[in-house]
């Protein structure tokens, strides 16, 4: 009989004890940011709506949920959502298998163009869409025919918006499964239909449940295109939330409003973490560059055209309207709109500084949330990277509610905690991109978790057995490993934190405004002038945003990079 010598065993547990201190340390500092920049507001203002005096007021629950108005937000929040992720998942599914299996020129850079909406901010999806079908819109000159203020127009917003969220998700699955294994199911005599419904659909599944439950959160929670789009008539529980903020200053009802869309987005997010663990552990990948080939037959050549022609109509033609639109002045094309930028309107009060400031604001703002994003999301990410009980998965779950709970309530909520000392923030620039963070955050995580967990832990191991800190096997060994993914994860960061919106037009300074918030003031004020510096803001920003983009793509590696 052999017996371990005690020194290896008490190493073992040495190491072992080193490990789940590195990853409380490691959890630190994201549970704090977490803590004072999310919890703390969201928390103050249900407190204060719910809250009268010292005692509790939860009869205001069934109160406010017994209203009809509301009632109609909750059916109407619901009911676009559903409609929303079956429509998207209906015209984005063909064109997540043409991205993951067929090989064709223009691949990335239209791979790149397709993910552009996604990182838009949502108030510029409106813009895009008014352009195309409001009013003095490309449909209506050319017949007659308007589409804002109804509900197709947010449908079909919300299919712009998240088509990409399909794409890369379903897609980048799809082009790492092994196709000989329904080559093989053919050879023993099943029909093509059958071989894909028996073999690739089952393995498929957890990603397409992924992707739907992400596009109904993005489309639940939907505010920027809504506000824009659908007019007095249609209103999502995020929208409501702001106009009770903001409009009537009725915090007992936004209170109630938020409490249910932070359970009913809880609810998704559980859901979506089963099933992103589903897929991580119940497949076995190829590399994607094995199962591209160039389309063959006639059936693959009009699939394949039939996808570029939707991605024409659905996501090219809204961002080349938004484009047409900023050069079409009243004294023909030309670039009136884009020198108005370099002014300072007198007559009203919108802005205190010229609009073209806002593109440097915006920089400035995104690349110190990327930072802060980065920061955070990185420690977060590594200190997951080893699957563990249900601590460590609450603590997941909870990087993932920024994307789901309400925006206005945490740039409300900034106003009204972040307001004495020592964190008396108020006045201060670092408002704006610690909100940004906290929406770059998730996907930082998301980026880097599943390539981390990919690094073979025996090297980690061997660092610790050699005497290396956590600290150090870390920099040695994941890094290097990682390094395409840090840059990814630090491009969606900026790119979405570029893009917020809905608490950014709550604690925006007005000598300093955001892009977004800067878009959606000018669309708020009559005239052509105003729409036409609204055209050409929003285009600056898809501009900055492709550019980013293309980027990324460039630095992809050929295995997926996360879930985007």
């Amino acid at each position: 009989m052999v017996l371990a010598r005690p020194e290896v065993g008490t190493r073992a547990r040495g190491t072992t004890a080193r490990g789940s201190a590195a990853r409380l340390g490691l959890m630190v500092l994201p549970v704090a940011f977490f803590a004072v920049f999310f919890a703390w507001p969201v928390l103050s203002i249900v407190g204060r709506g719910l809250k009268s005096g010292e005692d509790w007021r939860l009869g205001r629950l069934g109160e406010t949920l017994s209203r009809p108005e509301i009632l109609d937000v909750l059916w109407f929040t619901a009911w676009q959502a559903l409609a929303s992720t079956a429509l998207t998942l209906l015209i984005a599914l063909p064109g997540a298998y043409v991205f993951a299996r067929f090989d064709f020129p223009g691949r990335t850079l239209l791979r790149a163009v397709v993910t552009v909406p996604f990182v838009l901010p949502t108030v510029v999806v409106g813009t895009a869409f008014l352009a195309l079908v409001g009013r003095g819109g490309l449909l209506d000159e050319l017949w007659g025919l308007r589409l804002d203020t109804t509900a197709w127009a947010i449908l079909l917003a919300h299919v712009f918006f998240n088509y990409a969220v399909v794409v890369r998700t379903v897609g980048g699955l799809w082009a790492q499964l092994d196709p000989r294994q329904e080559e093989a199911a053919r050879v023993l005599g099943a029909s093509r239909f059958e071989a894909w419904r028996q073999v690739t659909l089952p393995a498929l599944g957890p990603a397409v449940a992924a992707a739907a439950l992400m596009v109904f959160l993005f489309t639940f929670t939907s505010f920027g295109v809504v506000q824009i789009l659908g007019g007095p008539a249609y209103s999502t529980l995020e929208a409501e939330i702001y106009r009770q903020t903001a409009d009537l200053l009725d915090l007992p009802t936004a209170a109630v409003l938020t409490m249910v869309q932070f359970v009913a987005v809880g609810a998704i997010l559980a859901l979506h973490a089963w099933t992103v663990r589903r897929r991580e552990t119940a497949l076995k990948l190829v590399d994607p560059a094995r199962t591209a080939h160039r389309p063959h037959g006639a059936g693959q050549w009009a699939l394949l055209a039939a996808v570029l022609g939707t991605v024409a109509l659905l996501i090219l033609l809204p961002l080349g309207v938004l484009v047409e639109r900023s050069f079409d002045t009243s004294g023909g094309y030309g670039l009136g709109f884009y020198r108005a930028l370099q002014g300072v309107d007198d007559s009203g009060g919108t802005f205190l500084v010229p609009p073209l400031e806002a593109i440097g604001n915006s920089l400035q703002y995104a690349l110190v949330a990327t930072v802060i994003a980065v920061v955070v999301g990185g420690l977060a990410a590594a200190a997951l990277t080893r699957r563990a009980g249900r601590l460590v998965r609450g603590f997941d779950a909870l990087l993932m509610l920024p994307l789901g709970v309400s925006a206005v309530t945490v740039g409300f909520g900034f106003l009204i905690t972040l307001d004495e000392p020592p964190l008396d923030l108020r006045a201060s620039w670092i408002l704006v991109p610690l909100a940004q963070a906290l929406v770059g955050v998730p996907f930082v995580v998301r980026t880097m978790l599943p390539v981390l967990r990919a690094v073979d832990e025996r090297l980690r191991e061997a660092a610790a057995v050699l005497g290396a800190s956590p600290l150090r096997a870390w920099r040695e060994v994941d890094l290097p490993l990682v390094r395409r993914a840090l840059l990814i994860a630090s491009g969606f960061a900026f790119a979405v934190s570029l893009g917020e919106f809905g608490a950014t037009v709550f604690i925006a300074r007005p000598d300093r405004p955001t892009l977004p918030v800067a878009v959606a003031r000018l669309l708020g004020r009559p005239g052509e002038l105003n729409y036409g510096q609204a055209m050409a803001l929003s285009t600056i920003l898809m501009v900055v945003c492709a550019v980013a983009l293309l980027l990324l793509e460039r630095i992809r590696t050929d295995r997926t990079s996360g879930e985007f």
